[in-house]
């Protein structure tokens, strides 16, 4: 994917509904690589009062969509695997990085982690995506 391609999709961001919805900044996106913040609120607490899973879920999933788009857009999601090693605390800032491990023709392999704001492990999460072609 060229420059060109990078760029719009760092534009593009500014406009994708769920990323504006949790207000996730996109920090840096390169050739297979991305890293996102988010800042926690306490809305996202589940009945435990902790953090909800899926929030650190989404964060990640964020991070791989835009890894593997920045090598073939149109990239889909074909499964997403999240280990939690830590419980992600209200006003936690996660950032969550993304790296693709293996481009094939008809799938990528990305690996990602979240940490928090002191860089503690929140989370490791592995993905395959599927070029669209679209």
């Amino acid at each position: 994917m060229k420059q060109d391609d990078i760029n719009r999709l760092r534009e593009r961001h500014q406009k994708v509904p769920i990323s504006k919805f949790f207000d996730v900044r996109l920090i840096d996106i390169s050739p297979g690589y991305a890293r996102v913040t988010m800042k926690l609120k306490a809305e996202y607490n589940n009945f435990h009062g902790r953090i909800f899973g899926g929030i650190v879920m989404s964060i990640a999933d964020i991070a791989f969509g835009y890894a593997v788009n920045s090598l073939k857009e149109y990239t889909v999601a074909a499964q997403l695997n999240i280990y939690f090693t830590a419980a992600a605390e209200e006003d936690d800032e996660l950032t969550a990085e993304a790296k693709v491990i293996k481009e094939g023709r008809r799938a990528i392999l990305a690996e990602m982690i979240v940490v928090n704001q002191d860089n503690k492990l929140i989370a490791k999460a592995a993905g395959t995506g599927i070029p669209s072609g679209e």
